[in-house]
C-alpha cells in the first residue's frame, strides 16, 4: 500500500484530499507540527508528498529543498500562487509536479497516480533512520544532520544502523561485533573501540555531541 503524506495548513483541503486518497486504497496521513515536518516525514516514510507553498513558520520550499537532502521521494505542490515564477521555483526546488488551486480531487488522484507508478514501477524507495534530527540513510551509507551530510565507512554505517535501530535500549559490545562480523569485516574489542571513537568524532563535526553513549560493562546507548 502507498503512503502518501500532506503538508497543507488548511484543514479543510488536507481532510478531503487524506478522505479522497484512501478512498483509493492508499494510506494517507497529514502533517500534524509543521515545526516537525521531516520528523513527520522520516517516521511515515511516504512514497508520495504533497506539498502546500505557504505553510507555518517555514514554506514548502523549504522543506522541499531539506527532503532533497535525503531522499527522491515524489514531492507535488499544491498552490493557490499559480504564476509562473512559483511554478518554476518548485520544480527548480526538486519538486516533481504542480496542482494549482482550488482543483478537482479526481485529477489530483490521476496525477498522483502517474506519478507513482513513474517513480516505483522500475525503482526502489529510500529507506531512512531519523533520530534527533539526524537521519541514516540505508542505501548509500550516509548520516544527514542540519544539512551536513557524513560519508561512513562500511564498519562506522553497521555500528550506527544498530545503535539507531535500538535507539533507547542498551547494544552490548558482543552485539556489535556479531552484525560487523556478519560483513566479513574483521573485528574485535580493540578494533570496535577505535571504530566507535572515530565514529564519534565524525558525529561531533556535524553538532551530535553526545550522540553514542558507553554503558561501562555493559555496551553502548543512543538516548531517547
Amino acid at each position: 500500500m502507498y503512503r502518501i503524506f500532506i503538508v497543507e495548513d488548511d484543514e479543510i483541503i488536507a481532510d478531503a484530499l487524506c478522505k479522497h486518497i484512501k478512498t483509493w486504497g492508499y494510506e494517507a496521513n497529514c502533517v500534524k507540527d509543521f515545526q516537525s515536518v521531516m520528523k513527520e516525514f522520516v517516521a511515515f516514510s511516504p512514497q508520495l508528498i504533497l506539498m502546500d507553498i505557504s505553510l507555518p513558520f517555514f514554506n514548502g520550499y523549504h522543506w522541499c529543498n531539506e527532503i532533497r537532502k535525503v531522499s527522491k521521494v515524489p514531492i507535488i505542490f499544491i498552490s493557490s500562487a499559480n504564476d509562473n515564477m512559483n511554478i518554476v521555483m518548485a520544480m527548480n526546488m526538486g519538486g516533481d509536479d504542480f496542482i494549482a488551486k482550488p482543483f478537482d480531487l479526481n485529477v489530483v488522484m490521476a496525477k498522483i497516480q502517474a506519478l507513482l507508478r513513474r517513480t516505483y514501477d522500475f525503482a526502489s524507495q529510500n529507506n531512512l533512520i531519523e533520530h534527533q534530527g539526524a537521519i541514516l540513510n540505508t542505501q548509500n551509507n550516509t548520516l544527514t544532520y542540519q544539512g551536513e551530510s557524513l560519508n561512513l565507512t562500511k564498519n562506522e554505517y553497521k555500528i550506527l544502523e544498530l545503535l539507531m535501530e535500538s535507539k533507547g535500549k542498551i547494544v552490548s559490545r558482543d552485539m556489535i561485533m556479531t552484525r560487523l562480523w556478519e560483513t566479513d569485516s574483521f573485528i574485535d574489542d580493540n578494533t570496535l573501540t577505535v571504530n566507535v571513537t572515530r565514529l564519534r568524532k565524525k558525529l561531533e563535526s556535524v553538532g551530535l555531541v553526545d550522540f553514542i553513549l558507553t554503558k561501562k560493562g555493559m555496551g553502548y546507548l543512543i538516548g531517547e
